[in-house]
């Protein structure tokens, strides 16, 4: 499959997506059920966005390298509930120290 057949694709399960959208009665999104899984779908989401982009190579493959200690980093900023930029900045200052020591 070509790259622009994906593009394609995706572009019109996205438009039949959002269509879907305008015809779904409003009982089913009015569900509990339906509240609960769009409530945590974000988050799944990105959880596995995060992990794709930190634990994989170009090429696909499982890469452990100084993107892992920077979400490590990033985390333990979380946890000590500091602002989003320093997370942002913290993370990414450990990724470039790593690279710029030569590891990772």
């Amino acid at each position: 499959m070509s790259l622009w057949t994906t593009v394609l694709l995706a572009s019109a399960l996205s438009f039949v997506t959002k269509f879907a959208g305008y015809v779904v009665p409003q009982a089913v999104l009015d569900h509990p059920l339906t509240d609960r899984v769009m409530h945590y779908l974000p988050v799944a989401l990105l959880s596995a966005l995060i992990a794709v982009q930190t634990f994989t190579s170009g090429s696909g493959s499982f890469a452990f390298d100084a993107r892992a200690a920077g979400l490590a980093v990033a985390i333990v900023c979380l946890l000590l509930r500091a602002p989003f930029l320093v997370v942002v900045v913290a993370a990414a200052a450990t990724a470039a120290l790593l690279r710029a020591a030569g590891i990772g």
